[in-house]
């Protein structure tokens, strides 16, 4: 039984996934974040950064996640003070999003303890800088680009 477990590949994914996300939680509660939160205020640092206030749909769509769950999230760290959301001047229908200071400060102080729980549970591979962490980003590149199998 044991070795039909190890050679589960979805199952091994899963369960690595689950104690990320655990972990995650862990780090980042001390900032009142959740993972599923800082998965959408990092993003939104990161396109600000870069002159960008993207709407709501267009971090779903650059984030994977479900345009329903983001506004969920959005809303959620509205209420917080972690972000503000307006009415985008271009389009009436798409909702703009920007950090506020308080976001931006939680996302930079986040960054900080994130990677440092990404060095350590990566550490088995060499840690966020190893060789084969490295090896191990490009085959999950493979699964997450792979066109979806059909049926």
């Amino acid at each position: 039984m044991e070795a039909e477990v190890r050679q589960n590949v979805g199952f091994l994914i899963w369960r690595v996934s689950m104690r990320w996300r655990a972990a995650m939680d862990r780090t980042l509660a001390p900032l009142g974040l959740t993972h599923a939160q800082y998965s959408v205020l990092a993003p939104l640092y990161g396109m600000a950064a870069g002159g960008a206030q993207p709407s709501q749909r267009e971090l779903a769509d650059f984030t994977g996640l479900d345009p329903v769950y983001v506004s969920k999230l959005v809303r959620a760290l509205e209420r917080e003070g972690f972000l503000s959301r307006s009415v985008s001047a271009s389009d009436p229908r798409a909702v703009e999003l920007a950090l506020t200071a308080q976001g931006t400060d939680a996302v930079q102080a986040g960054i900080r303890l994130v990677s440092a729980m990404r060095d350590r549970l990566t550490g088995p591979l060499g840690g966020n800088a190893g060789a084969r962490t490295a090896e191990l980003a490009e085959l999950l590149l493979e699964l997450v680009d792979a066109p979806e199998a059909d049926g």
